[in-house]
């Protein structure tokens, strides 16, 4: 008898029937904690029903047991290439791998009021207009805000069925009775299931209801769409599981103060990792725009020091942009960093370059750094480009508007090669570029630099020469 309760206590040391969860992390702790140990942040742990896994797991939330299938060899699956369905929106289709694949679930992120519901209703619109049928599920609005939407962006949506719902019990009985061939929905934080007896939008009934969205998609083939808001430092509300169970992770970017928006894919299992599409937000919603470097070039200011073109590669998409920079006295005695656009790092590793290379002398001098237009830079290839900019700010002297820079520099001062040069060069080119100061190693292959004036450099100080005279 004594050992028999041992073993139940034991069993239920193991099985608590609640636990706090990190709403911030997903951590999971038998106690309260008043800082999570993993992602290191204050007073995120909320008390949860803890949810024991049973044999009905393979239910989905309507009841229904989700069918079983047979291993199938590798050379009898069909190929999924033809599959893809075109969204109808041509920089969406981008960012996407060449269209929608059957049976995937894509998450579209981005901070509330940047577009994502519109950018679903539009792609909604474009869907129905070719025959097929939308389910529309929308938690935050009711189905005469999303009409009034429609209405005010001029859409049709002939195909298109709104059903202004949080249970997920009820989205998927409603999946099964009208059988839509693409599932909307917005935003993965107000949906709940049953299962899980917490609020909407904590980690649990995310996690659950993402999990749950995927069996769907991939038992029945049905392309699932879900928004999700982000938090302040800019990540997904919820956990990181919830990126790792979707197929494809769609960020938007850009503020209320830029007229563009754009999407990064930051995780796809059917095409290229960091492929961007580029919007212009109208009156009409949300425009596709075919040459982003005419759009983020548009504005440069001219007869102006600080300001150097260089050429990045986003993707697959080469894209030019303005590198702003301003050098100045600090009254402070020590000059400050700072960054925009460009990692604040990688800025005063450059500015320590040109301090020991080049013999400039920044330590009084305030530094700032922006890249026009609100576009993120993370590739090594802008370096020359920033480096270029802080020297012209701090000589007062303007690069000449006809010429772009690209080059990764290292530590000793050299202007290393880098990829996909011939598609910068050609953006270039096709932009009115006269002049391209490139790393050396990159001018192999000038048969295909005809009719622009490349400038091969080996380190930095060869390329103030070549700038500045």
């Amino acid at each position: 008898m004594p050992g028999n309760v041992f073993c139940i206590c034991t069993r239920m040391a193991k099985h608590p029937e609640t636990v706090f969860v990190c709403q911030n992390c997903g951590n999971e702790a038998r106690k309260w904690i008043g800082q999570c140990p993993d992602c290191r942040e204050w007073d995120t742990f909320v008390e949860e029903r803890f949810r024991m896994s049973s044999h009905n797991s393979r239910l989905n939330p309507a009841g229904k047991r989700f069918a079983g299938r047979e291993a199938v060899a590798f050379q009898n699956v069909e190929s999924q290439e033809e599959a893809r369905i075109p969204s109808g929106i041509e920089e969406l289709d981008r960012v996407l791998g060449g269209g929608i694949v059957a049976g995937s679930i894509v998450l579209i992120g981005g901070a509330p009021g940047i577009g994502k519901s519109t950018l679903a209703v539009q792609m909604a619109d474009k869907l129905s207009s070719r025959g097929l049928k939308i389910l529309y599920v929308t938690g935050e609005e009711s189905d005469r805000q999303v009409k009034m939407r429609g209405e005010r962006l001029g859409l049709l949506a002939e195909h298109v069925f709104l059903l202004p719902e949080t249970d997920l019990q009820t989205v998927f009985g409603t999946v099964e009775q009208m059988a839509p061939q693409i599932l909307i929905v917005d935003s993965i934080q107000t949906m709940f299931s049953e299962r899980i007896e917490s609020a909407p939008g904590s980690v649990s009934q995310v996690r659950e209801v993402a999990a749950q969205l995927m069996m769907l998609a991939k038992q029945t083939g049905v392309p699932v769409f879900v928004t999700g808001h982000v938090t302040k430092d800019g990540s997904i509300a919820g956990p990181k599981t919830l990126e790792h169970i979707v197929d494809t992770v769609l960020y938007f970017e850009g503020d209320r103060h830029h007229n563009h928006r754009i999407i990064r894919a930051t995780k796809n299992r059917f095409g290229a990792v960091n492929e961007i599409g580029v919007f212009e937000m109208t009156g009409s919603g949300l425009v596709p725009v075919n040459n982003p470097s005419e759009l983020f070039l548009q504005e440069r200011p001219a007869g102006a020091s600080g300001s150097a073109v260089t050429a990045c590669i986003e993707g697959t998409r080469p894209m030019l942009l303005e590198v702003q920079a301003l050098a100045g006295g600090s009254r402070a005695g020590t000059g400050r960093r700072m960054t925009q656009g460009f990692d604040h790092n990688r800025a005063a590793l450059l500015i320590a370059v040109m301090e020991k290379r080049l013999g400039f002398q920044f330590g009084s001098d305030d530094i700032f750094v922006n890249v026009a237009g609100g576009l993120e830079i993370d590739e090594p290839a802008a370096d020359l480009g920033v480096a270029a900019a802080i020297a012209s700010s701090f000589r007062g002297i303007e690069i000449d508007r006809g010429t772009a820079l690209f080059g990764e520099v290292g530590l000793t001062g050299e202007v290393r090669g880098v990829l996909q040069s011939a598609a910068r060069v050609q953006e270039a080119r096709a932009l009115g570029f006269e002049r391209l100061i490139l790393p050396r190693s990159n001018l192999k292959g000038s048969d295909r630099m005809l009719g622009i004036r490349a400038v091969g450099v080996s380190n930095l100080e060869e390329a103030m020469e070549e700038l500045f005279g």
